[in-house]
């Protein structure tokens, strides 16, 4: 039976996907649970989501007494979350060290990385978070680098192109996570007629295309895995291929920039813009500086590529790309 979810409860899913603290997570399963129809087709979700209510309750209240908060929670940061996973060797600790500032061990050896590992890509004036991941394989997918490409903005896979076995352990990857609810996509969505089941866009990217044998390679690939993803051909260790991979990274993560000027000052602060969605609000930009601004305003003027300059809005004015915001409370 369709769970026809409401459109409140896909938007609290989809916040419940990006929080980042027990205390989001809980406010989001919350409404969740709320805002879900209550019929036969929904049993099996309504028991999930009070099992994760109830846990994230107790994560909320902090840890037992002698005993330690569980779990390796990576706060979101910058404009984007993206996930680096794939088989052992495919190079996604090389390819976070060359695209941030990060310095994970690499080494000629499978299961170097065995914990999520972030780092910061910065473009043009904004950073996007990368997280590598430990390698997933027939039999081992890390239950938390599941929980990560659920809640992802975006996904590279990473095919270890100069090895002849890349395209059969690229397969056993991508089975491994058919055999879960956290699937890959060339787009992001949730499936309604399955409760639970969940889609994240996926670029394909196959590293190590300065080694023989790749054409030959990604033949094979396009031959026997049906893969719908953009692709990008790239050599992590020497730099080849990966500024239209930063391109398109942002791009896909489709959020405008969005710069703050005090009612005092002549310019500006071009250094730190904020971030959001495209067609996000002016009311979203003053929750982010803090919820006593966006509980406040009265209004606010702006200069941008779709209006006069100064021009007067109120909070449900949508930003563009690079719009410059003076607020009034």
């Amino acid at each position: 039976m369709p769970a026809n979810l409401t459109p409140q409860y896909l938007k609290a899913e989809e916040a419940y996907r990006r929080s980042s603290s027990p205390e989001e997570e809980l406010e989001c399963l919350q409404v969740m649970l709320r805002e879900l129809p209550k019929h036969k087709g929904t049993d099996k979700l309504q028991a999930e989501l009070k099992q994760k209510i109830s846990k994230a309750r107790k994560e909320t209240a902090g840890p037992a007494k002698g005993g330690k908060r569980g779990g390796h929670r990576i706060p979101r940061q910058g404009a984007g979350r993206v996930m680096l996973i794939g088989g052992p060797n495919a190079g996604k600790s090389q390819l976070l060290r060359s695209l941030t500032r990060a310095t994970p061990e690499v080494a000629p050896y499978p299961f170097t990385t065995r914990e999520p590992l972030p780092g910061m890509m910065p473009y043009e004036d904004v950073m996007v978070q990368l997280i590598d991941t430990p390698p997933i394989t027939a039999h081992l997918l890390d239950p938390e680098t599941q929980g990560l490409v659920r809640g992802a903005d975006l996904v590279l896979l990473v095919m270890d192109a100069g090895n002849d076995d890349g395209v059969e352990i690229l397969q056993e990857a991508l089975e491994r996570l058919a055999q879960t609810k956290t699937r890959l996509a060339r787009e992001s969505y949730l499936d309604e007629d399955d409760v639970g089941l969940s889609y994240t866009r996926t670029f394909l990217v196959a590293n190590k295309i300065d080694l023989p044998g790749v054409d030959e390679r990604l033949a094979l690939l396009h031959e026997f895995c049906d893969l719908d993803f953009p692709e990008f051909r790239v050599s992590a260790e020497h730099g080849t291929g990966l500024e239209p991979l930063k391109q398109a990274i942002f791009a896909a993560l489709d959020v405008v920039r969005v710069y703050t000027k005090l009612p005092t000052s002549k310019e500006p602060d071009y250094d730190r813009p904020f971030t959001i969605r495209r067609g996000g609000t002016l009311l979203e930009i003053a929750e982010l500086i803090h919820k006593d601004v966006a509980r406040n305003l009265k209004n606010a003027r702006v200069w941008g590529s779709q209006v006069h300059d100064g021009t007067v809005v109120k909070g449900d004015y949508v930003l563009h790309d690079k719009d410059v915001v003076e607020l009034h409370v």
